[in-house]
């Protein structure tokens, strides 16, 4: 790749849309994909006289993402109101936190490339979700079952120079929140979404430029290309001596550019001030403990022991612990017999190639580690013995490949009952000489045709 003529500076604000059974402020459900509208009531439609109730669950969440990513949990935070009209926010303003958050100056671990890299965080603080607008037909429909629904916004440093580093971050990010299990991370589902904050500059030695903001990017690879193409756009007005004006775009996936939606505003325009139906809140430190003690092991934390302990790759470390079941999987499939790095490529290219190959995710593995194990114990036999000097024959490899082929279709089979046997090499091994043999005499009678012709 070719280098740039500019310096790109990247700042990230990633919205965790929370995994608990209520609202973040009423005991409505957050039931992904409920009838239109049916997941609502006073409180969070905004009526009138009705008055919010803060969920425990949010503030523990918080704290424990907070914890997590080293932040400083403010003992008091306020939650102030942040103003603007949506058309699907029915308050007319939305509950926020603004110069007191929860948790403040933190800093996330992202493997780059082989290198660790630690990008700073100014700060998580809890806030509300919006309610969806479908436009089309002719008019906009609006469904507020959204409304109310609790997030968590990381605001991230201006401290990503590239794309690449920015998705690493993002990737790492959804990692931490799966493996915390306080949310699923499901961009196509909007409980993960990204704004960027982008501007250019000569050099990295010049100050900042004015930087635009691309909102509700819901994809990695949408994200890169964003990035790139805003940051290109940026610079090309530059070298025509045009001013880059501070707004929020949009990213047209179709088209692969962005386009401006409205002025970017500044804090002083959404008149924030303390919610009066809420009071500051108090974190306790017996809260706090009691979320450290519930810190599992870190995604980098395990990555770098399966770099240091295990002997994996990069690579191959990273795609171990991109999932928590799938690292879960994988350590219960190494044993003695089973070296980490062997159980490693059988796990990252046999099993989920097979998975990919059926459209399954790992949730759905029909094949338990032990099975797995005992498959690779088996080949493993099989490799040493082809070896000998006594046992070799040109026949092997081919009976080896038979049998592997017809363990991945009985191992895959939904129709096999608990304690039936592997299907039998010699039966697969008799069927494959007679087709060859088979196949053999075909060609010898057409070679004799064809020369008496």
């Amino acid at each position: 790749m070719a280098a740039r003529e500019y310096d790109i500076v990247i700042g990230l604000e990633v919205h965790v849309q929370l995994a608990t059974r209520t609202k973040a402020f009423c005991a409505c459900p957050t039931d992904f994909g409920a009838g239109e509208n049916s997941q609502v009531c006073p409180v969070c439609m905004g009526m009138p006289g009705m008055l919010p109730v803060l969920n425990r669950r949010v503030v523990e969440m918080a704290v424990l993402l907070g914890l997590a990513t080293g932040c400083a949990i403010n003992r008091e935070s306020v939650f102030a109101r942040k103003n603007y009209f949506y058309p699907d926010l029915p308050k007319g303003y939305q509950i926020s936190q603004y110069d007191k958050p929860l948790c403040e100056h933190g800093k996330l671990p992202v493997l780059i490339d082989g290198a660790w890299r630690e990008f700073g965080i100014t700060r998580i603080h809890i806030e509300e979700d919006a309610g969806k607008s479908m436009h089309g037909g002719g008019g906009s429909l609006i469904d507020f079952n959204r409304t109310g629904v609790p997030l968590l916004e990381v605001v991230s440093e201006p401290d990503f120079r590239s794309a690449d580093e920015a998705t690493a971050y993002l990737k790492t990010m959804r990692r931490l929140v799966r493996s915390l299990g306080i949310s699923d991370g499901n961009m196509e589902e909007g409980s993960l979404r990204c704004d960027a904050n982008v501007s250019v500059r000569p050099t990295p030695d010049d100050p900042f430029g004015t930087r635009t903001e691309l909102k509700n990017i819901n994809s990695f690879r949408f994200i890169a290309r964003a990035l790139d193409y805003e940051a290109a756009r940026q610079w090309d007005m530059l070298q025509h001596h045009e001013v880059v004006v501070q707004e929020t775009r949009l990213y047209d996936a179709e088209k692969g550019r962005t386009y401006s939606m409205r002025g970017k505003e500044e804090a002083h325009d959404y008149r924030y001030f303390p919610d009066p139906d809420l009071l500051p809140l108090i974190v306790e430190n017996d809260l706090v403990e009691q979320a450290r003690g519930a810190l599992p092991e870190l995604p980098w934390q395990r990555t770098r022991r399966y770099m240091d302990d295990l002997g994996l790759s990069a690579y191959d470390a990273e795609v171990l612990t991109a999932d928590e079941e799938l690292s879960d999987y994988f350590e219960r499939v190494v044993d003695e017999d089973v070296p980490a790095k062997t159980a490693a490529n059988w796990v990252s290219s046999e099993l989920l190639g097979a998975l990919k190959q059926r459209e399954l995710e790992m949730a759905s593995n029909p094949i338990e580690p032990e099975r797995l194990r005992s498959l690779i114990k088996l080949v493993a036999g099989e490799r040493s013995r082809a070896k000998s000097p006594r046992t070799y024959s040109p026949r092997c490899s081919r009976r080896r490949t038979i049998r592997r082929r017809s363990w991945r279709r009985w191992a895959f089979s939904r129709s096999r009952t608990k304690g039936r046997s592997p299907p039998s090499w010699t039966r697969s091994s008799r069927k494959a000489r007679r087709k060859s043999s088979n196949t053999r005499a075909e060609k010898r009678r057409f070679s004799v045709i064809s020369s008496a012709r």
